[in-house]
């Protein structure tokens, strides 16, 4: 399979980066300018540019393969225009929260966009040690407006239906199927795990329980077109310091469950509080409790004063949506727990740690925490439920 490349496109160098940011005119034509190519994903080129007084702008360019795998794995380059597009889209409703675009070209397949080199990305902050102290109140805020605003509760139904052929995304979709639903529950020659859990691993794949509960949440996430997500929101997708918060990376939107994009965060910081010790995990379970609980409060207050669904004023149906949301998120953050770990794509937090017995020993639990939220996700109700639940998990590894 090979993908048809538009005319006009062809893959940067740090050289023609520059030529072209001159050619568009963001910067002086006699201008000192300075590239590096920054990517560290599997799917694009990113390339920094600077110029004598550190005044910076950053192109991201789609490739028309992954990465990871090489050439042998072709890729559609259309994503670089749902990218633009649903940063554009969401710009209007949480402006402080994503980059501002400057320029797209759908040809070249490239977003040009504003420098947030003086943020951290928030997986390697967390790694060090670092702490965002609002970062969950941002997060919880995106996710309700980006959601509410991109549902039916939130927009004509008519738009929403124009917006859903916008955002059509088969060929990323069907990564995100394959990768977190399918392959990590079967033998897969994508699946990537030390030999030390092929056993944690083989009760995983001989659970038929466990397989019958992530079928219903994979045919959620192939039929379920509530909202426009995010797709990919790990705290590798998200930049922060102590006061700003810029979620990147929305390549993978597409219309799907609202609590996938939710349950990819909870995940994502789960990973930390597996990782940390029991001294230094509060702040990252803080996290966990406010991401959730400024989303209710949010998307409650947009559910009370900008609905354009009337059965909105029934009573009873606001909470029957939100215990929906929740238990799909923690369904979607058990799958996303063991994807990360034994699947093709892995996480720096469980990679990244040195002492080999301790990383399997993290593994282990972020392996059974993901087989328990998926079990029991329909009877958790609040997030200390799923603190509880790492903590059993814990002791029990």
């Amino acid at each position: 399979m090979t993908i048809a490349l538009k005319e006009g496109y062809e893959p940067l160098t740090e050289a023609t980066a520059v030529q072209l940011i001159k050619d568009l005119g963001y910067f002086d034509a006699h201008s000192s300018l300075r590239c590096k190519e920054i990517g560290d994903g599997n799917l694009n080129l990113v390339f920094h540019i600077l110029d004598e007084n550190d005044k910076g702008i950053i192109i991201k360019q789609a490739l028309p393969y992954a990465k990871v795998v090489g050439e042998s794995w072709p890729l559609t380059l259309h994503r670089a225009t749902i990218e633009g597009n649903y940063l554009k889209n969401a710009i209007p409703l949480v402006q402080e929260l994503v980059p501002q675009v400057q320029h797209t070209d759908e040809a070249k397949a490239l977003t040009i966009m504003e420098d947030l080199s003086h943020l951290d990305i928030v997986r390697t902050g967390f790694i060090s040690g670092k702490d965002y102290p609002i970062l969950s109140q941002h997060i919880g805020e995106y996710l309700a407006k980006t959601l509410f605003f991109t549902s039916d509760f939130g927009c004509n139904q008519q738009v929403k239906k124009g917006l859903q052929q916008a955002f059509s995304n088969p060929e990323l979709c069907k990564i995100t199927e394959d990768l977190v639903f399918t392959d990590p529950f079967h033998v897969s020659e994508t699946n990537d795990f030390e030999p030390e859990l092929i056993g944690t691993v083989e009760t995983l794949w001989e659970d038929d329980s466990l397989k019958l509960e992530v079928a219903k949440l994979k045919y959620k996430f192939l039929t379920c077109g509530e909202a426009l997500l995010h797709g990919d929101l790990h705290t590798g997708s998200i930049f922060a310091n102590e006061t700003t918060t810029k979620v990147i990376d929305p390549e993978f939107a597409f219309f799907g469950p609202v609590g996938f994009d939710i349950g990819q965060f909870f995940a994502n910081l789960l990973f930390q509080a597996i990782t940390r010790s029991d001294e230094k995990k509060d702040i990252i379970l803080f996290h966990l409790h406010q991401v959730w609980d400024t989303f209710i409060q949010t998307f409650t207050e947009l559910w009370q004063t900008a609905s354009v669904e009337p059965f909105t004023k029934t009573e009873g149906y606001l909470e029957h949506v939100l215990e929906g949301f929740f238990h799909d998120s923690i369904g979607f953050a058990g799958c996303e727990l063991i994807r990360r770990t034994i699947g093709l794509a892995h996480v720096a937090d469980l990679d990244g740690i040195e002492d080999s017995s301790r990383r399997l020993a993290c593994k282990e639990v972020a392996i059974k925490l993901g087989r328990e939220l998926i079990l029991q996700r329909s009877s958790i109700s609040r997030t200390n439920e799923i603190v509880h639940l790492l903590e059993k998990v814990k002791r029990g590894a």
